[in-house]
């Protein structure tokens, strides 16, 4: 691994913030290196202090260069450092257990190199057993988010979480969308620039969101393009810290709604904290029955 990215001239940059993600990350890596149809990326590997020895299997790829934090500093804040450590006028931000086919990157740089207004584009993204995963989606109305928010974990196929989800929507489709996954998104850098990058605040959970609300807010696009797949292994990080990660998703959600509800809505907020809360606490409790119950 060299310390220095060695393709100043690059179309495209990808940046993998990684935690604890084991093998994955490798794979991760040898798919972004294997895919050069937009030809070779910088690669920038932004490990948040993990613990797993993720990054001693990259040593055989010379072309990565690694920003080490010593502390887990969270995903947005990793995305930041890994987009400061790069060049490329396109960046794609990738989850480490993410995979990218064959083809996906030049679907994306291309059209990004070609039209000036779209600041975001994401993939199609697969689950591991071929299914779609839900990587674009529409901002829920008040009452899909409550709907969502209540129904979601318990009665998935519930009326407001496919509209959340936009799950009747023909996803082999591209169109334009509110947000995308940041399990692969792919960025002009300038709209990122623009907008101040991605907001630290939001230590896990939610940053996606938020970046595509606040490109849409300036005047950016952001569309879905199937042309392009990724195959993600949802959670890989995450299943480290299984409790903690339920209340940082509800404090994201939360946050979200502090910083971007307007009007009365935010006369709605008190109910939002005592709804995500018993939500937060049902989903732990959840967890916990469920885990006694294993052989």
């Amino acid at each position: 691994m060299s310390e220095v990215s060695e393709s100043p001239a690059a179309r495209w940059a990808a940046v993998v913030v990684n935690y604890n993600a084991g093998g994955h990350l490798h794979a991760c890596v040898a798919s972004v290196c294997a895919d050069d149809s937009a030809g070779a990326a910088e690669i920038v590997v932004v490990d948040n202090a993990s613990t797993d020895g993720s990054l001693a299997a990259l040593r055989e790829i010379e072309s990565v260069h690694v920003v080490a934090n010593r502390t887990n500093v969270g995903f947005a804040a990793g995305a930041n450092r890994g987009i400061a450590a790069s060049s490329a006028p396109i960046v794609a931000v990738i989850n480490p257990d993410a995979v990218l086919h064959p083809g996906a990157a030049a679907a994306l740089v291309t059209r990004l190199e070609h039209e000036p207004d779209l600041g975001a584009l994401g993939p199609r993204i697969d689950n591991v057993d071929g299914s779609r995963y839900p990587s674009a989606r529409r901002e829920p109305a008040l009452v899909d988010s409550i709907g969502h928010g209540l129904l979601g974990a318990w009665w998935p196929e519930n009326p407001a979480t496919r509209r959340y989800r936009e799950a009747d929507v023909d996803h082999t489709v591209g169109r334009r969308v509110d947000w995308l996954s940041g399990a692969a998104t792919f960025f002009r850098r300038d709209a990122l620039d623009a907008i101040g990058g991605w907001d630290e605040r939001f230590f896990m959970f939610m940053e996606d969101v938020d970046v595509c609300r606040r490109l849409r807010a300036a005047g950016w696009r952001v569309e879905y393009d199937p042309a392009a797949v990724v195959t993600h292994v949802e959670g890989v990080s995450r299943a480290h810290h299984p409790y903690r990660m339920i209340w940082l998703h509800h404090r994201a959600a939360l946050r979200f709604a502090a910083k971007h509800w307007r009007g009365p809505r935010r006369l709605l907020l008190p109910l939002a904290a005592a709804v995500l809360t018993a939500r937060a606490i049902l989903s732990t409790t959840a967890r916990l029955l469920s885990r006694k119950r294993r052989p």
